[in-house]
């Protein structure tokens, strides 16, 4: 057995080491890059991105959410390859690649090998959604890069999913249906193409009505922009009143009947979220509830510890 004095000493080592190697913690990099504060180069060269492109904030929410549910918070998004994430067909349109690689680059200048790619996922998104009206919400830091990248481990809700399937989608990576809810609120800043929007437009059934249950003012609107069967490649805000900005708007536009997606649209209608969307369109601390979800969905899966590697590179392993 220990003596007290021993037993004393081992409390003592422990409460220096803090929390368990291999968790997530905020603050992971404080002090380890010398007098440099890591955040704040990231969010530096964030800053400086979306000065120039401000559409750079929903490219990076996309990017997180797409890294995130398949195989969890890990940057195999970012990683090149023939048959690499990057080429399934969900991806084809992810942007953003450009403010990672940017960041990193700077990052590995100041402190080599230090800073995984999967965690400047994380603090660029959170810093893009401070920057578009959000709040500045604290990033748990300690990820590791994964080594594995397949178009074939692609499997992302679609934009015509239902709710209840959608619900069981986000269940998978334990997040409940009041995360998804908050989640799906990145869409106040968000866009889609005419292509992706067709079948809300124009899926009539048997009563000559679109199944959408869509606003019939903003619904000719759409159809005049995005004509039946067209190859148009037109640009359709996701949040028709304010959709650069971080806010409620989203959630009061689909209680309108003003959704432009499918799941938008019948997140308010359905039954199992309905009530939640109502709350949360009227709640006054929404902005730290959509930055705790965020923080939820950035715990998926990771790698900590002496799994996967920090990478030189984002686009390829070390």
């Amino acid at each position: 057995m220990l003596s007290k004095f021993a037993f004393a000493f081992v409390i003592i080592v422990l409460s220096l080491m803090g929390p368990c190697y291999g968790a997530l913690q905020v603050g992971f990099y404080k002090g380890k890059c010398g007098f440099k504060d890591v955040e704040s180069i990231v969010r530096n060269e964030v800053n400086a991105k979306l000065a120039k492109d401000s559409s750079n904030v929903p490219a990076l929410l996309r990017l997180q959410f797409q890294d995130c549910f398949v195989t969890g918070c890990d940057a195999s998004i970012l990683l090149n390859g023939i048959s690499s994430e990057k080429t399934a067909p969900q991806n084809l349109g992810v942007r953003g690649y450009d403010v990672i690689d940017a960041a990193k680059a700077t990052i590995e200048k100041e402190c080599p090998g230090l800073v995984s790619c999967a965690d400047i996922i994380s603090m660029a998104t959170r810093d893009a959604i401070s920057w578009a009206g959000g709040q500045q919400y604290e990033v748990e830091t300690g990820r590791r890069d994964g080594f594995v990248s397949l178009a074939q481990n692609v499997n992302l809700p679609s934009p015509s999913i239902s709710v209840s399937d959608s619900i069981a989608a986000f269940a998978k990576h334990n997040l409940t249906t009041t995360d998804m809810v908050y989640l799906l609120g990145a869409h106040t800043v968000g866009v889609t193409k005419c292509n992706i929007i067709q079948d809300n437009l124009y899926n009539f059934q048997s009563t000559g009505k679109p199944t959408s249950n869509m606003d019939p003012i903003l619904l000719k609107q759409l159809q005049s922009q995005c004509p039946q069967a067209s190859a148009s490649n037109v640009t359709i805000n996701l949040d028709q009143v304010t959709p650069d900005i971080i806010d409620k708007s989203y959630y009061r536009q689909i209680i309108a009947r003003r959704g432009i997606l499918q799941i938008d649209q019948q997140l308010a209608l359905d039954p199992l979220t309905k009530h939640i969307v109502t709350r949360v369109s009227s709640e006054p601390d929404f902005l730290y509830k959509f930055g705790q979800a965020m923080v939820k969905l950035g715990k998926i899966q990771v790698l900590t510890g002496t799994e996967g590697e920090i990478r030189k590179t984002c686009g390829v392993v070390n």
